[in-house]
């Protein structure tokens, strides 16, 4: 302080730099013990696969760039945690302990052209050296079209892909609830409609094709089931004339009229 006396700076000592709350996206941190002993790890989605004991990961919407800042930012919460999260013997986890990553939904063209990303053998999936570290960069909108990554899929801005998460995605949480799935569905349209203005879709349009879709995928994975459930007229309402006569057999069409007609 003496130096900079009569120097055109101030100088701040033990400088207070939590006075603004920090706040990581999401943590994804090694459980002590399984939730359920004996059942086998679900499958997770592409760019998941190495998960460390504590992973740190930022996301950035249809409206928010990746950016070097993001990247720095990422980097000072690692800082944070590491000093914040010791181990059972009050030290700090190893640099191996953690993995870092950071999930946009487009990819991020300007930010590559200045920081190429490499490729890995996950479409959609990249790594990106910074500094010291390893960043695994997932893009949603370029991630492969699979169930395991449905979960990708819902947070995704092209309204296919969405859709295609949906009737793909299966919850895990021990209570699932029927009403619950159209809660988070509508939550999730809403944000799109922020993130995507333009969507055309109205919220009952949404609902209508995704719920078919949810329909026709559950019917291929397993009609008897599926069909039990439904009354028969309110699933022939779903069809057209042509689409419900589609495969049947040509006698099969020509009795069932003739019968028709002999009752009529």
């Amino acid at each position: 302080m003496d130096v900079f006396a009569d120097a055109p700076w101030v100088v701040e000592l033990e400088l207070e730099m939590a006075l603004k709350s920090q706040l990581l996206d999401v943590a994804i941190i090694e459980a002590a013990e399984p939730s359920i002993p004996d059942r086998p790890a679900p499958e997770l989605p592409d760019g998941l696969e190495n998960l460390r004991a504590h992973n740190l990961l930022t996301y950035k919407s249809h409206h928010e760039a990746l950016t070097a800042w993001v990247l720095d930012e990422l980097i000072g919460h690692y800082v944070n945690y590491r000093k914040l999260k010791v181990d059972v013997n009050g030290k700090r986890h190893p640099v191996s302990a953690f993995g870092l990553y950071a999930v946009v939904t487009g990819y991020p063209h300007p930010f590559a052209r200045h920081h190429p990303l490499q490729s890995t053998a996950w479409p959609g999936v990249y790594d990106l050296l910074w500094g010291a570290h390893r960043v695994r960069v997932i893009v949603l909108n370029r991630i492969a079209q699979h169930p395991r990554n449905a979960a990708w899929e819902l947070f995704a801005s092209e309204q296919d892909r969405m859709r295609q998460g949906w009737a793909h995605y299966r919850a895990r949480h021990p209570n699932p609830s029927r009403n619950g799935h159209w809660e988070l569905l509508e939550h999730l349209y809403r944000l799109y409609r922020c993130e995507v203005p333009e969507m055309a879709y109205s919220m009952e349009q949404f609902l209508r094709e995704t719920h078919e879709m949810v329909l026709e995928e559950a019917i291929r994975s397993d009609p008897e089931s599926v069909l039990k459930r439904f009354d028969p007229e309110d699933v022939l309402k779903r069809y057209n004339p042509e689409q419900r006569l589609r495969g049947l057999d040509p006698a099969t069409i020509e009795a069932w009229l003739a019968e028709q007609r002999r009752d009529h």
